[in-house]
């Protein structure tokens, strides 16, 4: 069973998330777990600017992804920054290539799950995560998030990310925080929970 980690990252906090999520889909026995990137939009001179040209060295060997590609995957999850409660424009790019798919019904049936990451505690994490699974429901996914059975979500001794709609993390507004390892242990729980219902549903 193929899964792919699809993800766009501007300072590496959801590469590192992505890095997770890959681990944790990795421990399900017949899992094939590929990772890509989205294509960045921005130019270099901007990235630049922003302090986001170094950062994005560290993944800068992970394959970019070309929406047709998508269509081999039985499972794809998806990470993503926040931008004012929904998905970066980098991501929204990528499924707005996919309607040659959509027409075809290529992704009907596969499994969709969603991960992000926010500035702030309360900057949209989960509106970010459900207003991206609609796309996910028009291309006929069957949308998977992470039950309570994941012990982290109920971590109350610390600030942290972690929905029952997806794998979350705070990265500060000037993208100090990293991904703590409640975070990331979310992260690969939904990477477990994602590979083991898609060999449910695909052996």
């Amino acid at each position: 069973m193929k899964i792919f980690v699809v993800f766009y990252s501007t300072y590496g906090h959801i590469y590192q998330m992505a890095q997770a999520i890959q681990e944790g889909a990795n421990s399900v026995d017949g899992a094939e777990v590929s990772l890509f990137q989205v294509a960045e939009t921005l130019p270099e001179e901007v990235l630049e600017k922003m302090g986001a040209k170094e950062a994005r060295q560290a993944f800068s060997h992970v394959p970019v992804i070309e929406a047709k590609q998508l269509a081999e995957a039985d499972a794809i999850l998806f990470g993503t920054p926040t931008r004012f409660g929904n998905m970066a424009a980098q991501m929204r790019t990528l499924l707005d290539a996919t309607g040659g798919l959509w027409k075809k019904g290529s992704l009907v049936g596969k499994v969709g799950s969603v991960f992000a990451s926010t500035a702030t505690q309360h900057g949209g994490q989960e509106t970010t995560i459900t207003s991206f699974h609609t796309t996910l429901f028009h291309q006929g996914m069957i949308v998977v998030g992470v039950p309570y059975s994941c012990p982290e979500l109920a971590e109350m001794g610390e600030i942290t990310g972690g929905t029952p709609y997806g794998a979350t993390t705070l990265a500060k507004d000037d993208g100090s925080r990293q991904p703590s390892e409640n975070e990331l242990a979310i992260a690969r729980f939904q990477g477990k929970h994602v590979a083991e219902i898609t060999k449910k549903l695909f052996s």
